[in-house]
């Protein structure tokens, strides 16, 4: 008698999660929802701005190696007042008017082709870097979507998980206090339903955990997303 109550306790138990269980929670991916995420995440997140900042520096390099060239050109202006005299009668824009030269350093002019050349990969490379983070922050939305996903749907079978076994533990309960279960079938019940509510609530402190990793990285509160 005692082996039959088990096994139909049991029974239950396990065909009340079992209900739950095979469920699938593909169907709760909302296409729309993740696509919103992961713009949110390329709009707010401080990562993709500090590429996009490296990228802005690097394309500014180049156009500053460009403009290097003019290094090799002086140009200077000298005033003499009307009433001072000429020193030099010859020519006396030495101390009076423009003046331009040319100074050539070899060195340093034989490497500005290589300083444009070495700007401009920097350049590409920051591109590439920027494009990689953002696959790889896309990728990163999607995990933590899905984490959240698992832990909204975890929620609800431990929730109706804890149901049913509070209806089972009052049944045996019942059933007990008349005399028609043994005290050990009874206890089954009530370590079956404290394992239940223990599920519960560690699923739930995981889905807070998820839920506050999507928002991170999405850089708002799920409740402002419209």
């Amino acid at each position: 008698m005692k082996t039959l109550f088990k096994i139909t306790l049991g029974s239950l138990l396990f065909a009340s999660i079992g209900s739950y269980a095979q469920e699938s929670i593909i169907g709760e991916v909302k296409s729309s929802d993740l696509d919103k995420y992961i713009q949110l995440a390329l709009e707010n997140y401080p990562k993709v701005k500090v590429m996009d900042e490296s990228v802005k520096k690097a394309k500014t390099d180049v156009s500053s190696s460009a403009i290097s060239y003019l290094d090799l050109f002086n140009a200077s202006y000298f005033y003499r007042p009307q009433s001072k005299t000429v020193l030099d009668p010859v020519n006396p824009y030495n101390v009076n008017g423009f003046q331009f030269s040319v100074n050539l350093n070899l060195g340093n002019f034989l490497q500005k082709p290589y300083a444009a050349k070495k700007a401009k990969s920097d350049y590409k490379i920051a591109q590439l870097q920027a494009q990689d983070f953002r696959l790889t922050l896309a990728t990163e939305v999607k995990k933590r979507y899905y984490a959240y996903i698992q832990q909204l749907n975890q929620l609800k079978i431990y929730t109706q998980s804890v149901q049913d076994n509070k209806n089972v533990a009052d049944n045996m309960k019942y059933k007990f206090e008349k005399g028609e279960v043994p005290l050990d079938t009874y206890n089954q019940s009530r370590i079956n339903l404290t394992s239940a509510s223990t599920e519960k609530i560690q699923t739930e402190v995981a889905l807070l955990t998820a839920k506050d990793a999507l928002e991170e990285i999405i850089g708002m509160k799920l409740s402002e997303v419209k």
